[in-house]
This record gives structure tokens, sequence and C-alpha cells, in this order.
């Protein structure tokens, strides 16, 4: 798993924008009191879920993984001059 450049920065973009997804789509909303763990694996379940990203193998299901399937999700629906994939 090759590290992406400000990874950490867009698994944040992720959260913020897939909160808006889930919360348009009727699923559900992240409450303040929720863990980054929590929100990592019920955003990762659902875009899954929804086809949006591949699942990971049973084998390599973990956090870090999760969050590197959300950074690559999210890299790829902002705009090429977004200042996060500079």
């Amino acid at each position: 798993m090759k590290k992406i450049k400000n990874e950490a920065e867009l698994v944040k973009e992720a959260l913020r924008i897939g909160s808006v997804y889930a919360q348009k789509r009727g699923v559900g909303k992240f409450e303040s009191t929720d863990s980054a763990k929590n929100k990592i694996e019920f955003m990762y379940r659902l875009l899954v879920h929804d086809k949006l990203i591949q699942p990971l193998a049973k084998d390599q299901l973990g956090e870090p993984a999760m969050k590197h399937k959300l950074a690559l999700w999210i890299s790829r629906q902002l705009p090429q001059d977004h200042p996060l994939l500079k």
C-alpha cells in the first residue's frame, strides 16, 4: 500500500463529504461523540455497500487500509486543482 500525499487530510475530507452523502441518502449522520474509528468504518462500509469502492480482502481489513481506501476515493472525487491533491 503506497502512502498518499496528504492522506490524513484526505481522510478528513472524505469523512466530511461522506457525512453529507450519508445524510442525503438517509442512512444516518455522524454525532460529535462518534469516534474517528467508527466514522471511518461506517463510511468505508457504506461506500462498499453502494459499490462506490471495491472491498478490501478479509485479511487486509483494518483501520489503516480503510483510511487508505477513503483517501483514494476522495482523491478521485475532488477536482484536479484542489489544494489537497498538490
